[in-house]
């Protein structure tokens, strides 16, 4: 019996997307199929490199394809096309497929932490991602990645550092350290639009922009000079953290950026005895994200090797990647990705449906 290409795409648009919902097949994620004897071969075209179901995404199109008469060997290529959500970035000479903030409504609950941690992890799957600082007042990136210098620039452009497989700038990197920026609103409006316009990012997947704690100038003029794809809000569960992390997502809301949903950060301690103690209270970031009607993305605990590998520029998901914070981090930057991915899907109607073999 001969096996046709028809054939196995017929098996496998019977495979559906988890979150897309629809079929591989239509969603275009089925690319080279080829045939030879009783060995079929193809490529299955992810939305993100970051896909958190790429394991049983793998496992359904090979069983479906097994099902087909005369197939002994299937041979499954897994790959990623990041799809651009649709918003016009003109400040940008080259293209930002998903600008994604990270944002807090106070100090102090390791937004930075997790916008490093997000970006790094994302990168290790082979994504092209960019780390923007825009705490203008309180540039600490730059220690956190181990960066102390930006490359020579070209010409009259900006070349952004390079650390763990991201591009990252900062004000950090601008100025001497130590160094005061005593700034009003519109230089800070200034140095935001010139690290988007006068830096040379290069093609990204994700710009992952982490903003200063608060409601004020940086976000307003973030969202001005720059359409994002969404944001993150990160809290710590305890009540006061929690009321001004209602602030800041309701601030995006205001400007009409899509909530991607919450990350409650240093949720517990768990020590050496095996029992586990709940430092800043417990619940908050799941009761905000349920009164809010926003997703929460999942929770961070604490660990001493956070602070330390901040302090060292060797973010955790580097250094310790096995461990509980590490993989919550991972998992966080996983939803995040699948999120953009699905609304990106969902607002680009002009996606190509048509198989390309």
């Amino acid at each position: 019996m001969t096996i046709t290409k028809e054939a196995i795409l017929a098996a496998l648009s019977k495979v559906q997307e988890p979150e897309l919902h629809q079929d591989l097949v239509t969603l275009n994620m089925i690319r080279n199929v080829e045939v030879q004897g009783d060995k079929v071969s193809f490529t299955v075209m992810l939305t993100t490199p970051a896909c958190p179901l790429r394991g049983s995404i793998e496992k359904e199109v090979r069983e479906a394809v097994m099902t087909v008469d005369g197939v002994k060997t299937v041979e499954v290529k897994m790959d990623s096309d990041v799809p651009n959500d649709g918003r016009m970035r003109g400040l940008v000479n080259m293209p930002i497929r998903n600008a994604i903030a990270i944002g807090s409504g106070k100090g102090g609950v390791g937004k930075s932490t997790v916008s490093v941690n997000i970006a790094v992890a994302l990168a290790k799957t082979g994504a092209r991602v960019g780390l923007m600082d825009a705490d203008i007042y309180g540039p600490n990136i730059p220690t956190m990645l181990g960066v102390d210098k930006l490359p020579t620039p070209n010409g009259n452009r900006m070349i952004p550092a390079e650390a763990y497989g991201i591009k990252m700038i900062s004000m950090g990197l601008l100025v001497k350290s130590g160094q005061p920026l005593i700034w009003r609103g519109p230089m800070l409006n200034s140095a935001i639009r010139q690290f988007l316009s006068d830096v040379d990012w290069g093609e990204l997947d994700y710009l992952i922009v982490d903003l200063p704690p608060g409601t004020g100038d940086a976000a307003l003029s973030l969202a001005q000079a720059l359409p994002l794809s969404g944001a993150v809000i990160v809290t710590l569960p305890q009540l006061v953290s929690l009321e001004d992390a209602g602030r800041g997502l309701n601030m995006f809301k205001t400007l009409e950026v899509p909530i991607l949903g919450i990350v409650e950060n240093m949720s517990y301690l768990d020590l050496p005895d095996g029992t586990r103690m709940d430092i800043f209270g417990t619940g908050g970031g799941e009761e905000l994200a349920k009164a809010t009607e926003t997703t929460f993305l999942g929770k961070v605990p604490m660990d001493q090797n956070v602070r330390i590998g901040g302090d060292s520029g060797n973010p955790i998901v580097d250094s310790h990647p096995d461990s509980p914070v590490a993989k919550s981090l991972t998992e966080i930057s996983q939803k995040i990705a699948a999120k953009v991915s699905i609304a990106a899907m969902g607002a680009n109607n002009s996606l190509p449906i048509n198989i390309v073999e």
